[in-house]
C-alpha cells in the first residue's frame, strides 16, 4: 500500500473508533500489533481487526443502539480493544480503571446507565462477527472517560471520535521502519494518558510490548533485551525505574521517551536523554541523545493538547513548562475577569480545540462549571503566559492532589473519610514525595473519647476508594485553623501536618 493509500485511510474524514481497525488492518496487515509480556502471546492487526469485529457482534447482539457499555476487565490491553468493539457496535463504552473501588465502579455503573457490564473477555466470544461498523460521526461522543470531580463522585467526560484521535492517525504516515520498533507501556489502558498512547502507537504500526502492571524492573529488563526504541510512562515511573538502577543499564535502544500526566522535573527528563540514543553509527554503535516529549492534557481534552519537546543534545526543552498547543487548540490565560492576561502575567489556563470534552454524562451543572459559554474549557491550572503562545505552570486552583499521574480530589476523599464513625472532620492535602511528586495525607478530628488509629482508618480508606486516592498517612489534631468564615485554612493545614509527619 502506497504513501498517499496510508494517508487517505488514517485521514478519513468518517474515521472513528468503531472503524479504526478496519483501517489499521488495511494498512499494516499482518504487521505485529501487541505482544503481551506476561502471556508472551502476540496478536497482528489484521488478527486483532478480526476480534474487534466478533467482540462487536456479541456486543450488539445483546444491547440496544447509544447504550453504555462499562468495562471492568481490569489493565488487560484488550480492555482497550473492548473500547473500540463497543463503537463498532454503535454503543457508547466506558472503560474503568483497574484502580477504582469496588463502590466507585457501581457509581460508574448507576450514572452511566449502562445496559453491558464486561468484565471478562469469555463472556463475548461464540457469537457470529458483526461485520460492518455502525456508522458514527467522528463529531459524536464516543466513550465515557471518567474521571473525579470536586462534587465527590466520578463524572464521565463525553469525549469525541475525533477529540480521543487528536492528531493520532498521521503516525499512520510515518516512515514504514516504525513497524520494527517497539514501545514498552506499563500504563492502565483506561487512564487517557495510555489510551492515547495506544491509540498513537496502534495508527503509526508501532508494537507494543505490554505489561499489566508496571514493574521497574522489569521494563529495564525489556527495555534492554528487547532493544525498544520508545518508553511511556507517567512521572512516577521514571523516578522509580531510575531507583531501579535505569543509570546502570544499556538503554541506548531508546530513541524517544515520553511522559504526561503530571509535571516531569526536568533534571529527571535530562538524565533519560542521556541514557538513549538517537543514532545508530555503523562500527560506532549508539550515539548522541534520546528525545523526551512531555505531553499536557486531561481526560477532559481527550489527552494531550500541548506537547514540550526536548531534543538530542539540546540542553533544556521548547514550549515552556506546559508545552506548545498542538494544532487545534488554542490556549488562553485570563484573570479572574476572564481577561486575558499580558506576557508574563499569571491567571487561569483555559483550552479549546476540537478535543475537548461535550460535556458531563447527565451532569449539567458541572457541564457549566467546566465550559464556557463560547467552549473553552476552565481547567483550573495556574499558568504563566509566555512568548509564541508557551505557557509556564504555576500551580493549581483546585485542590488536586497529583500522586504518580492520577489526580486525587481531597474533597472526594474528605467525604469518604468522614463516613467513618469515629471522623468528626477531614482534611486532605498534599506532601511531597520523591517517587510520585507528591502525595495524599489526611488530618482527622475524631469524635470526643474516640482513640486515634492510623491503620484503622487506612484499612477503611481502602475499602472505599481507588488505591491511590488513599492516604499515605493520617494524623490527628484537636482542630483545623479556619478563616473568618469558619472555612479549614488548608495552607496553615499542610504546614502542621508537614511538621508532625517531619517531626
Amino acid at each position: 500500500m502506497n504513501f498517499g493509500e496510508r494517508f487517505d485511510l488514517a485521514r478519513g474524514k468518517d474515521l472513528t473508533l468503531g472503524v479504526l481497525m478496519d483501517r489499521l488492518a488495511a494498512i499494516h496487515g499482518n504487521g505485529r500489533m501487541v505482544e503481551e509480556a506476561e502471556s508472551g502471546r502476540v496478536r497482528t492487526f489484521a488478527e486483532v481487526a478480526a476480534q474487534v469485529d466478533r467482540w462487536a457482534g456479541a456486543i450488539h447482539a445483546r444491547t440496544e443502539p447509544g447504550d453504555r457499555v462499562v468495562l471492568t476487565t481490569g489493565n488487560v490491553y484488550d480492555q482497550f480493544l473492548l473500547v473500540l468493539a463497543a463503537s463498532r457496535a454503535g454503543r457508547l463504552p466506558a472503560p474503568v480503571n483497574s484502580q477504582m473501588a469496588q463502590a466507585e465502579i457501581d457509581h460508574v455503573v448507576q450514572d452511566s446507565g449502562a445496559s453491558l457490564v464486561v468484565s471478562d473477555t469469555s463472556d463475548l466470544e461464540g457469537g457470529p462477527p458483526l461485520g460492518r461498523a455502525e456508522p458514527a460521526d467522528p463529531r459524536d461522543v464516543g466513550a465515557l472517560f471518567y474521571t473525579s470531580g470536586t462534587t465527590g463522585k466520578p463524572k464521565g467526560a463525553q469525549l469525541t471520535h475525533r477529540g480521543l484521535f487528536g492528531g493520532m492517525p498521521l503516525t499512520s504516515v510515518a516512515p514504514r521502519r516504525m513497524t520494527r520498533d517497539e514501545i514498552v507501556m506499563g500504563l492502565p489502558v483506561a487512564h487517557i494518558f495510555g489510551f492515547t498512547i495506544a491509540i498513537g502507537a496502534a495508527c503509526g504500526g508501532l508494537p507494543i510490548y505490554f505489561m499489566k502492571k508496571f514493574n521497574p524492573v522489569k521494563v529495564l529488563d525489556a527495555i534492554e533485551t528487547r532493544r525498544a526504541t520508545v518508553f511511556a510512562g507517567v512521572p512516577a515511573m521514571y523516578r522509580m525505574l531510575m531507583e531501579a538502577g535505569a543509570d546502570e543499564r544499556d538503554l541506548k535502544s531508546v530513541r524517544l521517551w515520553i511522559s504526561g500526566a503530571d509535571a516531569m522535573p526536568q533534571d529527571l527528563a535530562m538524565e533519560f536523554k542521556k541514557l538513549g540514543a538517537s543514532l545508530r553509527v555503523p562500527f560506532f554503535g549508539s550515539v548522541g541523545e534520546a528525545m523526551f516529549a512531555e505531553g499536557y492534557g486531561m481526560v477532559e481534552t481527550g489527552g494531550g493538547v500541548a506537547l514540550r519537546i526536548s531534543p538530542p543534545l539540546v540542553p533544556g526543552a521548547l514550549g515552556g513548562s506546559m508545552g506548545l498547543p498542538l494544532p487545534g487548540n488554542k490556549f488562553k490565560v485570563v484573570d479572574e475577569d476572564g481577561n486575558e492576561v499580558p506576557v508574563g502575567g499569571v491567571g487561569e489556563l483555559l483550552l479549546q480545540g476540537h478535543s475537548i470534552l461535550k460535556g458531563y454524562h447527565g451532569a449539567p451543572d458541572a457541564t457549566a462549571a467546566a465550559l464556557t459559554d463560547d467552549g473553552w474549557l476552565r481547567t483550573g491550572d495556574m499558568a504563566r503566559r509566555g512568548p509564541f503562545g508557551a505557557v509556564n505552570f504555576e500551580g493549581r486552583m483546585k485542590d488536586v492532589i497529583k500522586r504518580g499521574g492520577y489526580s486525587v480530589y481531597a474533597v472526594e476523599v474528605e467525604q469518604d473519610l468522614e463516613e467513618h464513625d469515629d471522623v468528626v472532620e477531614a482534611a486532605v492535602v498534599a506532601y511531597p514525595d520523591a517517587r510520585d511528586g507528591e502525595v495524599p495525607v489526611a488530618a482527622v478530628r475524631l469524635q470526643q473519647g474516640a482513640t486515634f488509629d492510623a491503620e484503622a482508618l487506612r484499612a477503611f480508606a481502602e475499602g472505599r476508594m481507588s488505591r491511590y486516592k488513599v492516604p499515605a498517612h493520617f494524623v490527628e489534631v484537636d482542630d483545623f485553623p479556619r478563616s473568618g468564615t469558619d472555612k479549614i485554612q488548608r495552607k496553615k493545614v499542610a504546614e502542621i501536618v508537614q511538621g508532625l509527619i517531619d517531626a
